[in-house]
């Protein structure tokens, strides 16, 4: 993959960061530079360390796969895609508020589930995994820095219209790698 299309899959992979981030961003009210800054950067790692996991785990099954790379790609990125298309839909519980260390964790894990997955993608398409995995980090801090801080002067960000453009971007990316 391309710089460009790294970056544009960081993206993608953000909007659950931005959006969880926002949700906290509308709840808290005191301490925000410090609660904003240790969202930001367990969401940055974990969204950067799970690409990782699924890049490395990728090799012991490669010489199986590695056929079937470009199906397996598109495959993948179809299915983001349309999950995140078909959860914009769905009625979401409230976010719980919290900034302790276990709920913070949990937060960075769900919202890296994908990232994990991505980093099938990575590796079935040769990409650089150590500068994939920093530009996804780097873009899910600044989307998760910029959800908290958009969630403390705005209300009602369409949660939908992201959800729905990340998915879109994700199913161009899959029928990219068909070409």
């Amino acid at each position: 993959m391309s710089l460009i299309e790294i970056i544009v899959l960081s993206v993608a992979l953000g909007i659950d960061c931005l959006i969880v981030s926002f949700s906290q961003g509308i709840i808290f009210r005191q301490n925000r530079i410090k609660n904003s800054s240790v969202l930001a950067l367990t969401m940055g790692l974990c969204q950067g360390i799970m690409p990782l996991f699924g890049y490395f785990g990728t090799f012991m099954v490669n010489k199986f796969i590695e056929p079937f790379g470009k199906w397996f790609v598109f495959i993948i990125f179809l299915t983001l895609g349309v999950k995140f298309i078909f959860e914009a839909f769905q009625e979401r519980k409230e976010e719980i508020c919290c900034i302790g260390i276990k709920c913070l964790i949990t937060m960075g894990i769900a919202t890296s589930i994908d990232a994990l997955v991505s980093g099938v993608s990575l590796s079935l398409t040769n990409s650089s995994i150590l500068m994939s995995a920093m530009v996804i980090g780097l873009v899910s801090f600044l989307m998760s820095l910029s959800g908290f801080w958009f969630g403390i002067f705005f209300k009602h960000l369409p949660a939908k219209l992201l959800s729905v453009l990340g998915g879109v971007i994700l199913i161009i990316l899959a029928i990219k790698a068909l070409i």
